[in-house]
Order: structure tokens, then sequence, then C-alpha cells
């Protein structure tokens, strides 16, 4: 399963996210659940880095990606994170046992 973790501060702007697990919906390289996923995070973190140019500290590793803002959310950085987390919860909803969302507030 991929646990996707929201993390939103007390004005429920995003903060940070990260991403870990498998879908395991078909064989690697084959799985469409994990594609989406992946794409939709990796849309996300290029266009805060090279479209808004962001500062954000980026981890990744095989099968685990964390995202977090350097500075303070503003309204162009929360467009492009609420739009991934829109799609995310649409792949959710399509596959819940192999997609879940958390959110917290920090």
């Amino acid at each position: 399963m991929i646990t996707i973790r929201i993390e939103r501060d007390k004005n429920q702007a995003v903060k940070g996210f990260c991403a870990e697990g498998h879908a395991n919906t078909a064989p690697h390289g084959q799985d469409i659940v994990c594609a989406g996923v992946s794409t939709l995070i990796q849309a996300s973190v290029f266009g805060l880095e090279r479209h808004l140019k962001r500062a954000i500290t980026l981890q990744q590793a095989d099968a685990s990606f964390a995202v977090r803002l350097a500075d303070a959310p503003d309204d162009q950085t929360q467009a492009i994170l609420e739009t991934m987390i829109l799609g995310l919860t649409e792949i959710a909803k399509l596959n819940p046992k192999s997609v879940r969302i958390l959110e917290s507030r920090r």
C-alpha cells in the first residue's frame, strides 16, 4: 500500500508531504497506480522548484518520497499542492486498498 501523509499548518496550508510504499496492483514497471501517484508528486515538485522557484527539502529513496517547504506557504504554492492532493485523492478513491491519505496539523 502507498501511504501519503500530508502535513498542514494551523491555517490548513500544506507545509509538506511524504509518500511511502508500493501499490502492488501490477508487476514492477507496469503498475499504473504507482505511476499515477509518482507522476502527480513529481509534477508538483517540478512546479514548486522550477516554475515558482520555491526552496524545498527533498528526500528520496526506494519507495519513499518526502517534501517539506523551506518557507511559509503562499497562494501559488498551495495551488500546486492542493491540486496534487486532489489528484491523489481521486486515485485513492478508485484504489482504496492500494492508496491511503493521512493528514495532520502542526
